[in-house]
């Protein structure tokens, strides 16, 4: 294991919470919020990134009319690079 190997290190965790309006998979809600749990247990610090949050910024911030998932990965780069 990693906290084994390495236990003086912060271990971190960037997960994108699904929402409707970027995607249309029924089980993704489900399938995060059972994840969570694991997330927070595993973790030092755990970082849940609203995809319909990003998807509003690149539509509203940045004036892009159809943002793509590169778009929206961009955006989650930016974030964890601080």
């Amino acid at each position: 294991k990693i906290r084994e190997e390495y236990p003086d290190r912060i271990m971190a965790s960037f997960s994108v919470v699904p929402s409707p309006k970027v995607s249309d998979t029924v089980v993704e809600p489900y399938n995060a919020t059972l994840s969570v749990h694991q997330l927070v247990e595993n973790t030092d610090e755990t970082f849940c990134i609203d995809n319909e949050a990003l998807y509003d910024i690149c539509f509203r911030t940045l004036k892009l009319t159809n943002p793509t998932y590169g778009d929206l990965n961009n955006l989650v780069s930016v974030t964890m690079s601080g």
